[in-house]
């Protein structure tokens, strides 16, 4: 077991040292929550990806997938579709809006009032997310390391913050990238192994067959199947909603406003749409090959959740004696992206919404130095961090939900209702800026009647029910708002044709952010990092191994190695058009 701990180490030793070289790129407060807005595509497309997953997608999602099968694939089909509309039209609008954080959006969709509260209930509830996601990576590495999960949730949490405090922004994307390449490149090995043993793609299909799956592993299943009618038509609506919606309302402005312009934010959603479709093909087929092959053992292994452990199951019989400290590490970065993402986004609502606000309100008026915002975004990233790893000890001592359900349950309770007034403030311009309040209330009311009735009766509603009713109440509410947009002021009504004149004017990259020497530093330092990784992943090839396992450690060595040298090659060529350019000024 000692390779596996040498691994990891080295692995997040990398991601500390990513931190450190890029804090250099951080001078003001634009720098450390939205890169600059000098992002390049591949880049932000890569970090757009990493923030949509987790361990959880290892651990909850892949029971789900243990237990019934494609079903869950309604949750990636949404994503990628999210994406996909994003690269068409929505990620250019986001780009366009100009803003720092997503609260800005907000503001100037909004007003005020909605910002404070948006930034505000931010700072309080993505927490709880980031630790789901938290506790989720400590299980999966509790079960493959066999220690106990509270230190190493401690340590996950700590090392996040760092990175996220001393680099910020560009940290979080860089991190995200070499993540993203350690991730991928051991998921398609596992993938890889999982279909060989089951006897290639057409062994696998044929074990849909089998009696022992083949009522659970329908794409869409009965009323009662299930718990909590879990895979069923209504709970495939329902999830296909919840996960797209929040990826075409204005709360995912925030992954698109670090690119350079709106073109680089459309590559940027394509790139994402296309890694979050191989990915949808490759993460679930495991937990399912263990299904079929390791059932029974894993039934009796005595673990508390073993269908949560599958994933992590499966990969521990299956790859090659070293590797299993980069499937840790291919974990640990799933999880790792979505925290710092998380942690930088809220950073930004305090740093950049809600402290100028704070200091208005107590008379000051004057404007915070650079170097002051940049301590205040270092401090607020260490408490965040502090309590999002509360959070996570709190939810590790807790046994009522299982995770994929804890996670659903959290995103249709709250989740939904704050996020359906920014869906409708997005697609419907005639909607009053005062709107939003009026329609949060209605999205909140099957909320707490559903607890109401469970308190009394003692009847719990369904995630699917619960969302239903909201999207309901959203829906009355939002007409009603819309037919009084006429009585509004002309001052508010301006102010909605200014957002969306904005939102649909194109960025003059040379002009509004003019810095280009950052284009070729992006690819040099990120091409050095993810060179070094890959050779450390070739020391791999030093422990005892057959050939088979030899030629699957060159595989996961070769792709990190060749990722580079296309980074370095990149690198190059932007060095050379950014030489042209200034030769081309020099001789005007």
């Amino acid at each position: 077991m000692k390779i596996e701990y040498i691994t990891l180490v080295v692995y997040l030793g990398v991601l500390l040292l990513l931190g450190g070289l890029f804090a250099r790129f951080n001078k003001n407060l634009s720098d450390f929550v939205r890169g600059g807005a000098q992002g390049t595509w591949w880049m932000v497309g890569t970090s757009m990806l990493m923030s949509g997953i987790s361990a959880f997608t290892f651990t909850g999602n892949a029971a789900a997938a243990y237990e019934g099968g494609p079903s869950l694939l309604i949750i990636y089909v949404a994503n990628c579709l999210g994406f996909a509309i994003g690269g068409l039209f929505l990620g250019k609008w986001f780009r366009q809006t100009r803003a720092y954080t997503t609260a800005d959006v907000v503001r100037t969709r909004f007003g005020t009032a909605v910002e404070q509260f948006s930034a505000i209930s931010g700072v309080f509830l993505g927490p709880f997310g980031a630790a789901i996601q938290l506790y989720a990576l400590s299980l999966f590495a509790s079960t493959v390391l066999q220690i106990d999960l509270v230190p190493v949730l401690i340590a996950i949490g700590v090392i996040v913050t760092f990175y996220s405090t001393t680099g910020g922004k560009w940290a979080v994307m860089a991190t995200d990238f070499v993540q993203a390449l350690v991730m991928y490149s051991i998921t398609l090995l596992v993938c890889f192994l999982a279909l060989r043993a089951v006897g290639g793609f057409s062994g696998f299909i044929e074990y849909f067959s089998d009696p022992r799956v083949a009522e659970d592993y329908r794409f869409i299943n009965d009323a009662g199947q299930f718990p909590g009618d879990r895979f069923t038509y209504q709970w495939a609506v329902v999830v296909f909603f919840m996960q797209i919606y929040s990826q075409i309302s204005m709360s995912a402005a925030g992954r698109y406003i670090a690119a350079r312009d709106g073109r680089e934010a459309a590559r940027a959603s394509w790139w994402a749409f296309a890694t979050m479709a191989i990915g949808s093909a490759v993460w679930f087929i495991p937990p399912m090959v263990a299904r079929f092959m390791f059932e029974t053992e894993l039934m009796d292994s005595g673990l508390d959740k073993p269908s949560e452990s599958s994933y992590a199951f499966i990969a521990t019989k299956l790859l090659p004696n070293g590797m299993l400290g980069m499937l840790i590490a291919a974990m640990f970065a799933a999880t790792m992206s979505s925290m710092d993402s998380g942690l930088n986004a809220q950073v930004g609502n305090i740093a950049r919404n809600i402290v100028p606000r704070l200091r208005g309100a107590l008379g000051y008026k004057d404007e915070l130095a650079p170097k002051t915002e940049i301590r205040i975004c270092h401090l607020s990233t260490i408490v965040l961090g502090a309590i999002i790893i509360t959070y996570g000890l709190l939810i590790a001592s807790q046994t009522k939900f299982a995770l994929f359900d804890a996670y659903l349950i959290l995103g249709s309770v709250i989740g939904v209702p704050m996020g359906f007034p920014m869906l409708m403030g997005l697609w419907i311009k005639k909607l009053p800026k005062w709107s939003y309040f009026p329609i949060f209330g209605g999205c909140m009311l099957p909320s707490f009647w559903s607890f109401w009735v469970q308190h009394s009766t003692g009847e719990e509603w369904t995630i699917q029910q619960r969302t239903m009713w909201i999207l309901i109440f959203g829906l009355v509410a939002t007409i009603i708002c819309r037919l009084f947009y006429r009585s509004t002021s002309d001052k508010s009504r301006a102010d909605v044709d200014e957002f969306f004149k904005t939102m649909h004017t194109p960025i003059d990259y040379e002009k509004e952010v003019g810095s280009t020497s950052i284009d070729y530093d992006q690819y040099f330092v990120l091409a050095k990092a993810v060179f070094g990784v890959g050779a450390a992943v070739l020391l791999i090839l030093l422990v005892p191994n057959d050939w088979g396992a030899r030629v699957c450690i060159l595989f996961v060595s070769g792709f990190i190695l060749a990722s580079g040298g296309l980074l370095y090659w990149g690198g190059l060529r932007a060095r050379q058009k950014v030489q042209a350019i200034i030769a081309e000024r020099d001789a005007d």
